[in-house]
């Protein structure tokens, strides 16, 4: 086998531009797949980076009423719905899948911020327990967080994030002034922020809608100050985190299966529902899958063109060899010898275009990346399947050539010129 291989790689240096040539196909074929995976792979690892963040695992469990979440700022406080305790917040925190569990009160949209003069148009306001932070993957970078005596105490205190301190306060130290929420002040302690940035790729209308709410500002109170602001005993939402991505679908059916327990509102619309991002990334991803996989049957054609240039490559071969190969039959060489040696000359042949294609797929895709933006994901499988696929197209291809030499009578072929 070793010597069949480098008696091979010496036949391919002896008829480079021929053996290149050859190659082509295959080049082209395994190219193009590997851009075309590496493409799929990096859009669908930016729809689930989208939709999911930064990697927190988090799931939002919010009442909704049919397939919208229920605006207790237009509604009202539902009939039926009782605020979240403690011991449901344990139950929600022992299922397998979840890690971490916190409550909290929002508004959206929100127009009653102001520091001074300065309004934070379109804030995002939560009422949040200790848990928060922790849970949501947040960080105070300056001042601190909510301590016991907040809750204790219903003082009236607020974290701000990075969005709502530079619009509020520009480039002045937040920590110490005083905000109003709803015409009640409340004292800046801390600035939050993400451990792990997130910046979101904004490529259509729908994107821009998705994440506006990000990006609009957030001032955070302790849910124990809520209904200074607020209204009293408002049912809260849930954060969990999951224990790991796949998890999180899990987490947040099971956490929504709980607290319907507990829920008997007159109208049986309103129900806690789980946002399953997860799934929506599959669906997009499925998406994105099926019409990209139509392109690689049609780079796969380039391979099928390879493949037979290969067979009339190797067939000539066979013809300008005859008399190499009768004087081999003549001294002894079996069959199955000449058999694999031609076999493994197309193998090699093939395989070579194989990895020649991967560094031009790879090149390609990252072309693509710096001109159009394009995400992508090199994919190590797809390359090591793609070397292996190739091999596999000059064994079936180089396998009629290869029991042609091998057929040939060893008396005739000494004849041949």
């Amino acid at each position: 086998m070793i010597e069949n291989i480098r008696l091979s790689f010496q036949g391919v240096w002896s008829h480079k531009m021929r053996s290149f040539l050859t190659m082509l196909g295959i080049i082209i074929g395994i190219a193009s797949i590997i851009s075309i995976v590496s493409t799929i792979q990096g859009t669908n690892e930016q729809i689930k980076r989208n939709l999911i963040g930064s990697g927190n695992n988090t799931v939002s469990i919010k009442l909704s009423q049919g397939e919208y979440d229920y605006e207790i700022a237009y509604n009202g406080i539902p009939n039926g719905v009782p605020v979240i305790s403690e011991s449901t917040r344990q139950e929600i925190l022992a299922l397998d899948e979840v890690e971490n569990v916190a409550l909290y009160t929002s508004r959206t949209y929100a127009d009653g911020v102001f520091y001074q003069n300065t309004a934070l148009q379109g804030a995002n306001i939560y009422g949040i327990d200790a848990n928060y932070f922790d849970t949501a993957g947040y960080i105070v970078r300056t001042g601190r967080q909510f301590i016991d005596s907040d809750y204790t105490e219903f003082r009236k205190v607020a974290i701000v994030d990075d969005v709502a301190a530079t619009a509020l306060f520009q480039d002045a130290n937040p920590l110490g002034k005083t905000i109003e929420i709803n015409q009640e002040p409340f004292i800046v302690v801390g600035v939050a922020q993400q451990s792990e940035q997130f910046e979101p790729v904004i490529n259509s209308i729908e994107d821009y809608y998705m994440y506006t709410t990000e990006s609009s500002g957030t001032v955070y109170i302790p849910s124990a100050s809520w209904c200074i602001v607020y209204q009293y005993d408002e049912p809260q939402n849930v954060l969990v985190k999951a224990v790991s991505t796949e998890d999180m679908s899990a987490a947040g059916s099971k956490t929504a299966d709980i607290l319907n327990t507990y829920v008997s509102a007159d109208n049986s619309d309103i129900q806690y529902r789980a946002a399953d991002v997860l799934e929506t990334a599959r669906n997009l991803q499925e998406l994105s899958n099926a019409t990209n996989n139509q392109l690689i049957w049609i780079a796969s054609i380039s391979l099928l063109v390879g493949g037979i240039g290969v067979m009339n490559i190797m067939l000539v071969s066979v013809t300008e060899r005859t008399s190499e190969i009768g004087l081999k039959k003549a001294i002894g060489a079996k069959k199955r010898r000449i058999l694999g040696q031609f076999l493994t000359e197309a193998a090699v042949l093939t395989s070579l275009g194989g990895v020649i294609g991967v560094g031009v797929g790879i090149g390609l895709s990252e072309a693509i990346n710096r001109i159009s933006g394009t995400p992508i994901a090199i994919s190590v499988p797809a390359a090591v399947g793609s070397v292996i696929f190739s091999m596999m197209i000059g064994i079936i291809f180089g396998l009629l050539p290869s029991i042609k030499a091998a057929n040939l009578n060893p008396i005739d072929a000494l004849r041949h010129e």
